[in-house]
């Protein structure tokens, strides 16, 4: 999941969510507006028009609104949902990550391989550590040992899917340096996080951030 790297929201729009009832900044929080039908279209990127319904990135949110029938009363109207919404936005959510990531990877902002992500990582340059979540608990303590205090940390990508960014069949480690793309990524990572589980980690994998290893 996405670890530290928070940022000061105080500023930016609040909206409330259909189901927790709160309201907060839009980063944790998910569009949908209404198809031509009826239907209900997340609207990840913010984008589309009309008026939108806003819900918490949170499986058991997503999953309570459609068992409820929460978008009806939002949108002041009968709509028609999937019931494997959940499942659909957890595969969107992963998909704009790997895009998102493989951007940075186009312009220069992001590397792969564990030699060249330590290397970034020593030079300073990396504000976001990428691990996958089949990573090796070896490799991924090895790694996060690397990483300097207060870089954020993202591991709910697998390595096939953390592949795809960089055009290849897998990658287990990736680094991005600090930007407007670096900020995006974390941003989808706090969403991907409501609907995946972070890998177990061992206590091997568990110390600080900036601590020395080979």
């Amino acid at each position: 999941m996405a670890r530290g790297g928070r940022r000061e929201t105080r500023g930016e729009p609040e909206r409330r969510c259909i189901a927790s009832g709160e309201s907060g900044p839009t980063g944790p929080l998910l569009r949908f507006v209404l198809g031509p039908d009826g239907t209900v279209v997340p609207d990840l990127a913010g984008r589309l028009p009309g008026r939108g319904a806003w819900l918490t990135a949170d499986r058991a949110l997503v999953a309570k609104a459609v068992k409820k029938n929460l978008f009806s009363r939002a949108f002041r109207q009968p709509v028609k949902v999937e019931p494997d919404l959940a499942d659909r936005l957890e595969v969107l959510i992963a998909r704009r990550l790997v895009e998102l990531i493989g951007l940075a990877r186009k312009a220069g902002q992001a590397v792969t391989g564990f030699e060249k992500v330590r290397a970034r990582l020593a030079e300073g340059k990396a504000a976001v550590l990428v691990t996958a979540s089949d990573a090796a608990q070896d490799g991924r303590a090895k790694i996060a040992r690397a990483a300097p205090e207060g870089t954020a940390r993202v591991d709910l990508l697998d390595s096939g899917e953390l592949g795809l960014a960089f055009g290849r069949d897998f990658a287990i480690h990736a680094a991005l340096d600090a930007g407007g793309i670096a900020d995006r990524v974390l941003i989808e990572a706090g969403r991907l996080a409501g609907f995946r589980s972070p890998p177990a980690m061992d206590e091997a994998a568990r110390v600080p951030a900036g601590a020395s290893g080979n």
